[in-house]
């Protein structure tokens, strides 16, 4: 990622393109993997915003080949947040670069504390999140 997006906090992470393949209702995110295909591979990763989520959500299929989802916000200064790299970590998109791994917890970095992570799980073609914080 350049500096000028890191000034800015432009991620690379998107929200999903086919917009009709997540919904959001009674406190959890259903995901259909067979219409979500930004999540088909390792590293690929979505962000997920409106149709009524209270938290702005990163979702992202992790090199580990499980799922992950953190509210889409560093603790540092509150930007967006983007899978980095193939190491099994998490990087804020600002010049500061915090660094959490896939638990949410800091490795390096100005941010006060951890990410809030929410439990996954996947069933078939279909992935949920449930946003209470783990």
């Amino acid at each position: 990622m350049g500096f000028f997006k890191r000034l800015f906090g432009i991620c690379e992470t998107t929200p999903p393109t086919n917009a009709d393949g997540w919904s959001f209702s009674g406190g959890k995110i259903e995901i259909q993997l067979d219409r979500v295909l930004e999540l088909a591979n390792k590293g690929g990763a979505i962000r997920l915003e409106g149709k009524g989520t209270p938290e702005k959500v990163l979702v992202l299929h992790g090199q580990d080949g499980n799922f992950h989802a953190f509210k889409n916000r560093c603790t540092h200064a509150g930007r967006r947040i983007d899978p980095f790299g193939a190491n099994e970590q998490i990087r804020c998109c600002s010049i500061s670069k915090s660094t959490f791994d896939y638990t949410g917890k800091l490795l390096s970095g100005p941010a006060k504390g951890s990410l809030t992570s929410f439990r996954v799980e996947r069933e078939d073609a279909k992935l949920t999140v449930y946003l209470e914080q783990t």
